[in-house]
């Protein structure tokens, strides 16, 4: 199978004590690579990271990538065969709190990741994983396409559509693909959710904060529509380019959306009675219309035909089952947190199992 690839091999993960970057690290794990996890610090209290005792299975250095000397010296020591760039500062409202901060750690960060690459005299496989919201979003109903227009409102937008436009100049000017040992591709993911994320201002952590001390969670927009997928669709995706990546060299700078297909968005108060359905404790209420403190968008989605066509990739999850996998982990680390690190690794394990039955070979 296409996961057997990362055995045994040297796997950089950058923002690994994050929400996306603690499962992608874990499921590196269990697949028998040897993970480097890179961040600067856990950016949630309670943290999958923490929970699942990551750091005993993996070699943790408290490095931020806006420090390009201490990068270089992380990718020069331990020569990775893989490296998933994750960090970052992925909150639209505290872009608004510290542009500054955002575009250091987003763009510049990057960018080193981009000049660490430079220092390494082997093959390596890259994925950059930039966000949905580096698309300049006018609202489209269609989804955005790989070469839509970047751009962004607000500075966390912007700052990913900055990262990227550094990503292209770099392979352009330092990676050209007649010459490099180092493939890079991009990968833009539609909005994740699953068990472990405690961000703030997101949908799903908020929810739990509430109901996990038998609160109602206000629904600040009912109405506004993401292309929901859980965690692992998204990752499913990052391992699988790379794989893909190691065959083809062709692919070497293209960027990929993973999301769900265009008619699987569902709004906010959809979430939440889905979720009721599975445990006993969702309740919200719906306050009086105000006007935002922030721009946001409410109609959000991206078209991932390219991925389903090019490297074979779909979620194979239904909306239902997505729900319910969230709502297990989270009632599951309610009742007794010790249980989480065998729950986290039972989804992935169920996952790979529908992969094999649902997955595109």
């Amino acid at each position: 199978m296409i996961l057997n690839n990362f055995r045994n091999k040297t796997v950089i993960v950058t923002g690994h004590t994050g929400f996306k970057g603690s499962w992608l690290s874990q499921w590196l794990v269990l697949l028998g690579a040897n993970v480097i996890g890179v961040s600067s610090t856990v950016p949630s209290k309670p943290s999958h990271y923490e929970l699942i005792n990551l750091k005993k299975n993996i070699i943790n250095k408290k490095i931020d990538v806006v420090n390009l000397k201490a990068l270089i010296k992380i990718f020069t020591d331990y020569k990775p065969d893989y490296v998933f760039h994750l960090a970052g500062q992925a909150l639209v409202k505290d872009s608004y709190l510290d542009p500054v901060k955002t575009w250091h750690t987003n763009t510049i960060g990057t960018l080193n990741i981009l000049e660490s690459l430079r220092k390494l005299k082997k093959n390596c496989i890259v994925v950059l994983i930039t966000s949905d919201k580096s698309y300049k979003n006018i609202e489209i109903k269609r989804g955005y396409k790989e070469n839509d227009i970047l751009g962004g409102y607000d500075p966390y937008s912007a700052s990913k559509a900055g990262a990227e436009l550094a990503i292209q100049s770099h392979i352009k000017s330092f990676f050209p693909k007649e010459k490099t040992n180092t493939l890079i591709c991009v990968a833009r993911a539609g909005n994740v959710i699953g068990g472990g994320d405690w961000s703030n201002y997101r949908l799903i952590p908020d929810c739990i904060k509430s109901w996990t001390t038998n609160k109602k969670v206000t629904l600040r927009s009912p109405n506004s529509t993401r292309p929901w997928q859980h965690v692992l669709e998204a990752i499913w995706g990052y391992l699988l380019l790379a794989s893909k990546m190691k065959k083809n060299k062709k692919l070497h700078g293209e960027v990929f959306n993973f999301g769900p297909i265009n008619t699987n968005n569902y709004s906010v108060l959809e979430v939440v009675k889905t979720m009721k359905k599975n445990w006993e404790k969702v309740s919200w209420t719906v306050p009086i219309s105000k006007k935002k403190s922030f721009y946001e968008s409410s109609l959000l989605k991206i078209n991932s035909n390219k991925s389903k066509k090019i490297i074979k990739w779909k979620c194979i999850l239904t909306f239902s089952e997505t729900m319910q996998m969230v709502v297990n982990w989270y009632k599951t680390n309610d009742i007794n947190s010790k249980n989480i690190y065998k729950t986290t690794i039972n989804q992935i394990k169920d996952y790979e199992k529908l992969i094999k039955i649902r997955g595109i070979k």
